[in-house]
This record gives C-alpha cells, structure tokens and sequence, in this order.
C-alpha cells in the first residue's frame, strides 16, 4: 500500500494542501513551477487577472503534455518499426547462413565427386 503525503503548494500567496502519492519534493517543484508562470504572466500584462494568468498556464501545461504525449507516441512508433527491421535481418541473417552452410556442403560434395573421377 502506497504512503500517501499532504503537501502544502503555495501559489500566488495561496496555500493549496494536496494528498497525493508523489514525492513531496517532486509536488513542491511543481507548484514552484505553475507559482513562476502564472507569476510571469501577470508581471508581463498589469491587466492581466490571477484568473486569466491561472487559465492561459493551464492551457500551456496542456499544450506540453499533449505535445509530449505526441512526441513518447511517434517515439514508440519508431522504436516498433526498428525492433520488427531488426528482428526480420536477424531471420534473414540466419536463412542467409543456413544457405551458405548448404552451399559449402553441397561444394564439398562436389569437390569430392569430381576428385573420384
């Protein structure tokens, strides 16, 4: 059963408390981070609202993820195409020196038969 941790966020001089199984560092380290961009947004615009800065962050953390999410997908994507290039070299590989082991017997072979003669 996993611990789970309270964690005070303090964000634009409100304190947030949030039960979560995550790290409290890791939680910490977020809530600086929404703290700074919704802090950069209003110190860019002075008309800028704590609501407004709060949904144009929200919209930007989603952009990312979604962004991320999009990149992990084409990633895995590639990674699926490589293993199923590598796996199908490697059989052909093998047929390929099953062939030559053929080919070196049946010269052998060959080379016997015509040493007889």
């Amino acid at each position: 059963m996993e611990t789970m941790n309270k964690v005070t966020l303090n964000i634009c001089g409100t304190d947030y408390i949030v039960t979560t199984d995550e790290a409290p560092g890791y939680m910490q380290e977020l809530g600086a981070q929404v703290d700074a961009r919704i802090r950069n947004l209003m110190n860019s615009n002075e008309r800028t609202s704590l609501v407004m800065a709060t949904v144009m962050t929200a919209l930007m953390q989603a952009d990312e993820a979604k962004k991320a999410t999009h990149t992990a997908d084409n990633l895995r994507k590639q990674l699926k195409t490589f293993f199923d290039d590598n796996n199908r070299s490697r059989v052909e590989t093998e047929n390929l020196r099953r062939e030559v082991q053929r080919l070196k017997r049946e010269k052998e072979e060959l080379e016997r038969k015509l040493a007889a003669r």
